[in-house]
Formats: structure tokens, sequence, C-alpha cells
């Protein structure tokens, strides 16, 4: 069987690096595949690192024939089984040809560019819903979840950050976006004393974020750290692992947290409020409530036993449901599939 992977994705974000883990697993459980990706020096070397040399093709804009002959160029040479997009602009520069086309979506994007996939793959229930509601066929529509690693992390250095070995360490990750709502964790954090707070990702409301730490005067106990890819041994390093977002349709960086066995508060955006079963496996606030937020991260840090058993419960979540053995085996399973139907 072999598999042709195409990803026209951003410098960073979350399907970006699932994008990188789970070519990486399929290429380790013995899958013969062509991966295709936007120049890109991080994914590059982290995919060369398991031994995968990826196709670079520049997935430019409408008018970028160059891509489309080149894309065109990858499919005939390598003579794939399946062809499998991520997202919009990789899906709608697929040529059509002799192999089952699938799209791989992360969000709740226009179906416009998937009109000439054969199956969509969704990776929460709700965002195969929403395909299903927007008119595509059911029995096309499926689901198949994340993973993440397993790997346990191993703490950094809080005094290389100038942060107290002495206080609650606050850890949140994320593009630094208006729907990763990091505006209202920085408003809770200024109602918590004693407490620092590390946020690890970059983009376009950094700006505007550090000018808010600054207003609210917790500048000197909030770390902006930009992009990392250690994000296993930062949630090893913090005490409490919070996602504030108003809109996350899934949620990954919680199944990171409980990976690494990381007490969870999240706002009750869409992914987190169905991923987390309240005061069980975390706690859910309402989105965009910084009071209430902050009485959670207060309650959290001061009853050790809630704070052990969400942790621990979460943790039980991610063995079961989001390890890279269970997904991988099911996207093996649902290739096999596709081929003999």
């Amino acid at each position: 069987m072999r598999i042709l992977q195409a990803m026209a994705g951003a410098q960073y974000g979350g399907a970006e690096a699932f994008f990188t883990r789970l070519v990486s697993a399929l290429h380790r459980a013995g899958l013969e595949q062509r991966v295709l990706i936007r120049p890109n020096d991080a994914r590059e070397k982290a995919l060369a690192a398991e031994g995968i040399e990826p196709v670079k093709v520049a997935f430019g804009g409408a008018w970028d024939f160059q891509s489309r002959r080149a894309f065109g160029r990858e499919i005939r040479d390598f003579g794939p089984d399946i062809v499998m997009t991520w997202m919009n602009r990789a899906s709608h520069f697929c040529p059509k040809g002799d192999f089952v086309h699938i799209g791989r979506l992360g969000g709740y994007y226009d179906l416009k560019y998937y009109r000439n996939c054969d199956h969509l793959i969704g990776n929460t229930e709700d965002i195969v819903q929403y395909l299903v509601d927007a008119g595509w066929p059911r029995e096309r529509a499926h689901y198949l979840p994340n993973f993440v690693t397993g790997k346990k992390g191993t703490p950094v250095s809080r005094s290389v950050l100038y942060t107290p070995t002495n206080t609650t360490l606050i850890l949140a990750l994320g593009r630094l976006h208006p729907n990763k709502a990091f505006d209202t964790l920085l408003q809770a954090v200024a109602r918590v004393p004693n407490t620092y707070l590390w946020i690890a990702g970059d983009g376009p409301e950094r700006a505007k974020l550090e000018a808010l730490a600054e207003k609210l005067a917790i500048k000197p106990r909030v770390r902006f750290l930009g992009w990392r890819e250690d994000t296993a041994d930062l949630l090893a390093t913090c005490d409490v692992f919070v996602c504030p977002s108003r809109h996350e349709p899934l949620g990954n960086v919680v199944i990171e947290a409980w990976a690494q066995a990381r007490p969870v508060i999240a706002a009750d955006s869409l992914g987190p409020g169905t991923l987390i079963e309240h005061m069980e496996t975390g706690i859910l606030t309402p989105v965009d409530d910084a009071p209430t937020m902050a009485r959670a991260i207060r309650y959290v840090i001061e009853d050790e036993n809630v704070r052990t058993r969400i942790a621990a419960q979460g943790h039980d979540v991610f063995l079961e449901n989001f390890t890279e053995e269970t997904i991988v085996s099911q996207y093996m399973a649902f290739f096999e599939e596709r081929l003999s139907g």
C-alpha cells in the first residue's frame, strides 16, 4: 500500500505538528509514503530525523500552476493507492487520478476545496457532523482522532526563565491568536498572586498580549517563550495546564497535558468541552470568564486531592484513547478499508 501525503500548512500550528507526528508514526509502522510539504526548515528536519525526505512544493496562490504540475508529477512518479491531503490548499491543488483521495480536516472548512475528494476525515465527531450537515455523504465522512507522544517529558530548568521553584507554575500552549483567548488567561492570572505563567507560542497577538500583561501589572511573572517544540518537557515542568481558548475545535493541547499527567483547566469551548469530564478529568470554566478561571486555578492549587485526581484520570483517558499505537492502528485499518471498498 502506497500513501502520498500533502500538507500546505503554515509555519506553525496544531495541524502541522500532527501531520509530522502521523507521517513519522506511519513510517515507523512500515507504511510506504511520499510526503509533500511547503519549504519549512523545522518540519524538514523533524521528518528527516525519522528517515523521511519530503518533497518541497511551494503551494502558492490560485495561479501557482507550477505547484499543481509538481503535485501531478509526484503522483505519476510514485503511483499512490491513496492520496491524503491536509486542509484547503493541498486538497484543492490535488489532481484527479487513479487513487483514493482523502481530505483530512481539523476545522470547519469550506467544502468547496474538497469537491474532488472521495472521503473526508474529521479529527472530532463534531467536525464529522458539520460535514454531514453541509451535505457531504455520511458514509464518506469519518472520525479519526489525533494522538500525542506518550514519552515522558524531562522538566526544564525554571531558573533559565527566571522563575522561582517555590511558586506555582501555570503553562499555556498555542498560537498567539484571538481564538486562543490568552487575554482571558492573563486577566485570570492577575487575580491569582504568587503564580508564574509561561505561554509557549507565537503569533500576531504577541505585542498586544505583552502590553496587556504590563497593564495588568503581572509582566514580571509572565514569560512569553515563543514557539517551542519541547512541549512534553514544558508540561513536565508546570504545576497546572490551562487552555483558555474561546474557539478550539479539538483541544489537542488538552490531550498533550493528559499524556504528561498534568491537571487541566480549560474554557468550555467546543473541543475541550467535549474531551473533558468536568471535575473528573479536568475543570471547565465558561468561555471568556476570567474571574471564574481564576477561582478554578486557585481551587486546583489549594486542593491536592482534586489536583491529583483530575491529573490521574485525564492520563487514563489518554492511555485508553489517544496513544500513537491506538490511532496508527485506526488509520491503517481505515486505509485498508478504503482500498478493499
